[in-house]
């Protein structure tokens, strides 16, 4: 099985949610096609003005999808706007999996996806977040967690530790543990193990 990851970007982003779990999924070539999206294509800068040149959403693959969406300082602006929301929503429906990291799953919340379903968000933002959707279960002590198809992390670096849970869900812990070590990572397995959530007063 193969997939195309839909990686939506939109102006600050942030750059580790977005490249810790390109890096791990770009391990995976034979199974993961990194295909970087916004609602317009062309140029989108991080909040650390890395530019990243992508392409418009086209869901002509034969593979199955993937929709990635990271945090960052833009989702308190993105959050209301309806044609982002929209536009996420709609990728959702043709996706099999939804992951997001950090204040991502903020857009997610707004876009009602997360509705019924259990998720977590960055600890220093949590409480904005979980004003974005109603009817969501959020977990304040996890990594990340996993509910159905939908997977959400804490914040920034922790999109690596749920990214390499998916690779565990998908195919096998032995290839995320490969895939650590590859990178030189100390992937922390346990997704209940988060300890910004006492720092940010959450536990």
């Amino acid at each position: 099985m193969s997939y195309v990851v839909n990686i939506i970007l939109f102006e600050e982003f942030e750059t580790l949610d977005v490249f810790g779990p390109v890096e791990i999924l770009g391990r995976l070539p034979e199974i993961f096609k990194l295909n970087f999206i916004s609602l317009d294509g062309g140029i989108i800068s991080s909040s650390q003005n890395a530019r990243i040149d992508t392409s418009t959403y086209d869901n002509k693959h034969s593979e199955e999808s993937i929709l990635f969406i990271p945090g960052g300082m833009g989702v308190r602006e993105k959050v209301g706007d309806e044609k982002l929301i929209n536009f996420i929503e709609n990728i959702s429906r043709e996706s099999k999996y939804i992951m997001s990291v950090c204040t991502g799953s903020a857009l997610l919340a707004k876009a009602g996806i997360l509705k019924g379903k259990k998720a977590t968000t960055n600890k220093r933002a949590f409480n904005w977040v979980i004003e974005q959707g109603k009817d969501i279960q959020w977990i304040k002590k996890a990594r990340w967690v996993n509910d159905g198809n939908i997977f959400t992390s804490s914040g920034v670096s922790a999109g690596m530790d749920m990214t390499l849970g998916f690779i565990e869900y998908l195919i096998g812990r032995e290839k995320a543990i490969e895939i650590s070590n590859g990178i030189e990572y100390k992937w922390n397995e346990d997704r209940e193990w988060d300890p910004f959530a006492e720092l940010y007063g959450l536990a």
